[in-house]
């Protein structure tokens, strides 16, 4: 879209009707050097310059020096909505925000000074009101005798642009995000572990178990980035829940019960959970029997998600008598999703119930 303003000149100096008037009786050259000579036989140049100024795009817009419209091309129409009728002879302030008022003096001091402003990015208002945003190219206009008699802006729609730009922020901050809280997650990962003791090849172990569950996890609630732009991801916690035990399917698992949205916040600390359970019954429980099964239920009661862990035809366990690193990263996640956890050692197996707040897992 094109726009042109007015600037101050010698007193006398008088724009004409419009600046298509000022080409058709004489085409001046940008810098005022002086008339453009049309080659013999050739279209007149000023048929060809009008033609592109009517079927532009981008607005063309020009001004007086007192700031009343004088010219209007089809691609202002339909950037600002008005018609060249309802226009002409109004100031151009009916398109400027009240709170960007102030640009015009600065604009019309660098084009009294015979200077050209260019791609000044600002909003402007359509006739109904609504805003768009603008890139703007404001040059003077000369007479013949090359004093300045009026202003033009061409102003272009860069709305999509700044959209582009804005999904690009999200984008930078969710990954600074991402990654400063899986920094500081995976050193808490490496410093508890390293507590537990045991030899050092069974604790790189250790780490690299947790890590790539949480890659696993993290992996669910990656965005997208697709011709629209970025494509947020969620994930259930029914997801969340089969790629965490997804490496011990070669066990009778039952899965089961409502699903609940894990929001980017609440996925890290739920899938560290689920994982240390898993292991444990990889280890300890049912998952260590090749005739150990595996139910997981999920319900809603009082404004909670519950999860039921049962574990069923594994050997029999006990409460262990001494607490370590699983025990430890279970109460720093249990605190951060203001969650609950019981565990029943039954003869059949161990029954795990956990309780998170619904808007907590939501987070």
């Amino acid at each position: 879209m094109v726009a042109r303003t007015s600037d101050e000149t010698a007193s006398g100096d008088e724009l004409p009707a419009s600046p298509l008037d000022v080409l058709k009786s004489r085409i001046v050259g940008a810098n005022g050097s002086g008339p453009v000579r049309a080659m013999p036989h050739a279209p007149d140049p000023r048929d060809w310059l009008a033609a592109i100024i009517d079927g532009s795009d981008d607005a063309i817009i020009s001004k007086d020096l007192e700031g009343n419209i004088q010219s209007w091309n089809g691609g202002a129409t339909r950037l600002l909505g008005y018609s060249e009728a309802e226009v002409l002879g109004r100031p151009i302030t009916i398109l400027i925000p009240e709170s960007r008022l102030d640009e015009e003096p600065a604009i019309l001091a660098e084009i009294r000074r015979g200077n050209r402003v260019d791609h000044f990015e600002t909003v402007r208002m359509r006739k109904d009101g609504s805003l768009v945003d603008l890139s703007l190219t404001i040059s003077p206009i000369r007479n013949a005798e090359g004093a300045i008699v009026g202003a033009s802006k061409i102003a272009r729609d860069i709305t999509e642009r700044r959209q582009a730009q804005e999904k690009q922020r999200l984008l930078y901050g969710e990954m600074q995000h991402r990654v400063k809280n899986l920094f500081a997650l995976a050193a808490g990962i490496v410093s508890l572990t390293a507590r537990s003791g045991g030899r050092p090849q069974d604790l790189a172990r250790i780490i690299h178990e947790r890590l790539a569950a949480l890659a696993r996890a993290h992996q669910l609630t990656m965005p997208d980035w697709t011709e629209e732009g970025l494509s947020p991801q969620s994930t259930t916690l029914l997801a969340l829940v089969k790629t965490i035990v997804e490496p011990y399917g070669g066990h009778k698992i039952d899965i089961s019960g409502i699903d609940s949205e894990v929001g980017s916040e609440a996925v890290t600390h739920v899938a560290l959970l689920l994982h240390e359970l898993t292991t444990n019954a990889a280890k300890y429980g049912a998952l260590s029997a090749s005739e150990g099964r595996l139910e997981i239920r999920t319900f809603e009661a009082g404004g909670s998600i519950n999860l039921e862990w049962t574990e069923l035809g594994g050997p029999v366990t006990t409460a262990p008598s001494s607490s370590g690193f699983g025990t430890r990263l279970e109460n720093g996640v249990l605190t951060s999703l203001d969650a609950t956890i019981r565990r029943d050692w039954r003869n059949t197996g161990l029954v795990v119930t956990i309780e998170i707040p619904r808007e907590k897992l939501a987070a």
